[in-house]
């Protein structure tokens, strides 16, 4: 199991989570600030199994909005191995 953890603009956050949400992936969004001028961002946890990483990840890109500011990333994205997962 996977665990991708994307930080993306606010503006983008309901495109991609859309588009993971109609695809089956579960997103978590967590509100965030960071970066130059602490703009507003959101953090969003996707686990999901790795088989699945290069689409989600695929997703992800094709639902960001254009670059605004040139030099500036419009996501970060990590990817985590998880050893367990509980739900309760």
């Amino acid at each position: 199991m996977k665990l991708i953890i994307a930080i993306l603009r606010d503006s983008d956050n309901e495109s991609v989570s859309q588009a993971l949400v109609n695809e089956g992936y579960r997103v978590t969004r967590i509100a965030s600030t960071g970066g130059f001028l602490r703009r507003g961002s959101s953090t969003l946890m996707i686990g999901t199994e790795y088989e699945r990483v290069d689409r989600a990840i695929e997703l992800i890109q094709n639902n960001l909005g254009p670059v605004t500011e040139p030099g500036t990333n419009r996501a970060s994205l990590f990817v985590l191995n998880v050893e367990h997962f509980h739900q309760v």
